[in-house]
């Protein structure tokens, strides 16, 4: 029998924050996956109806310390954990065992580039070696080859989505990148903080990471530097939204736009969950909501040699959650799509 044809056993490791929550959405109505244990050092000993009530008609697992799952059993591992708790405990476990890290901590090739970024030095550098960027639809090979493969930041894929294809194809003007992003909240995970009390954020949009301190930039450093075979370094702010879900990425090129367009077109033309939108239309986060699709638009602007490029994906589920599966779909052998198919929420 086909590895494919087998019920596939998953822990998720943080799974009382919104990525694994997010998770187990998705990996419910999943054919070939079964959650056989989940993780939560802060509320082990709860249920998942407890910590997440509109997830109460599943039947799970309890949540547990990190300690107490026999891995022996898993076939995959989703480790969605904050950045530096996420290379200690990676590092502890089995080195069979195949994972999906939804942090930072594994996805900056260079360790002096992660420091730099991230404020300490790496703890798992072993790790670090062998772990796949998790950007899918450009990484695809390297995925299903990997043992542990590192998710993207939710506003780099958005980011890379919209530029990858005009950077191979020398179509733009590496030096004149302008990425405008907005995102909803829930990009900033479950903790607890006093900028997005909902009388704090809520009638109200703010822009953060500006001026170049945003982390995801090391991301467009390391990817844009990667296919343009020199530096590429693209301006990118960030704006903080009063929604729950969702990333809308403005970029602006010089370039032609009717090439532009069509670069994207041909590039995702047989990508399932990458959508380029007829020339002129422009999409929104409303129709890609609680989905693993992501939609770009291309329109020209009044002044020639200009194109504005507009992406848009669901941070939670493209960005990260369905991202994830996407790739275990890939490195367990089933189909890239499964589980993955449920059309957007609207309205």
């Amino acid at each position: 029998m086909k590895r494919a044809d087998l019920m596939q056993n998953i822990a998720i490791l943080g799974a009382s924050g919104y990525t694994g929550a997010e998770l187990i959405r998705l990996i419910a109505v999943h054919p070939s996956m079964r959650i056989a244990a989940l993780a939560a050092n802060s509320k082990a000993g709860q249920s998942m109806a407890e910590v997440f009530p509109h997830l109460r008609h599943l039947d799970l697992p309890g949540l547990v310390t990190i300690d107490e799952i026999d891995f022996s059993g898993i076939d995959l591992c989703f480790c969605a954990l904050p950045h530096a708790t996420s290379q200690e405990v990676i590092a502890g476990l089995p080195k069979d065992l195949r994972i999906v890290d939804l942090s930072a901590d594994f996805r900056l090739r260079d360790p002096e580039a992660y420091a730099k970024w991230y404020g300490n030095p790496h703890a798992a550098l072993e790790c670090q070696a062998e772990a796949v960027y998790g950007l899918t639809e450009f990484y695809r090979d390297d995925i299903r080859a990997a043992r542990l493969v590192a998710g993207t930041g939710c506003n780099a894929a958005t980011g890379q989505y919209a530029l990858r294809p005009l950077i191979a194809g020398g179509l733009i003007d590496l030096d004149e990148i302008i990425i405008d992003l907005k995102t909803g909240v829930s990009g900033a995970g479950r903790s607890l903080k006093e900028n997005l009390l909902h009388a704090e954020l809520s009638e109200g949009a703010a822009a953060y990471g500006v001026g170049g301190t945003h982390r995801h930039l090391a991301e467009f450093d390391q990817e844009f530097s990667a296919i343009a075979g020199r530096p590429v370094k693209v301006q990118f702010t960030p704006h903080l939204l009063p929604a729950n879900r969702g990333i809308l990425a403005t970029v602006y090129v010089k370039g032609d736009p009717r090439k532009v367009h069509g670069a994207l077109h041909g590039a995702y033309a047989e990508e399932t969950f990458l959508e380029v939108l007829p020339f002129g239309q422009v999409p929104s986060t409303r129709h890609i909501r609680g989905s693993n699709f992501c939609h770009i638009g291309v329109t020209g602007d009044r002044i020639e040699g200009r194109a504005i490029v507009i992406a848009a994906l669901d941070n939670l589920t493209k960005g990260s959650s369905g991202q994830a599966l996407q790739n275990a779909n890939l490195m367990l052998g089933l189909d890239e799509t499964a589980g993955l198919m449920a059309p957007p929420v609207f309205p």
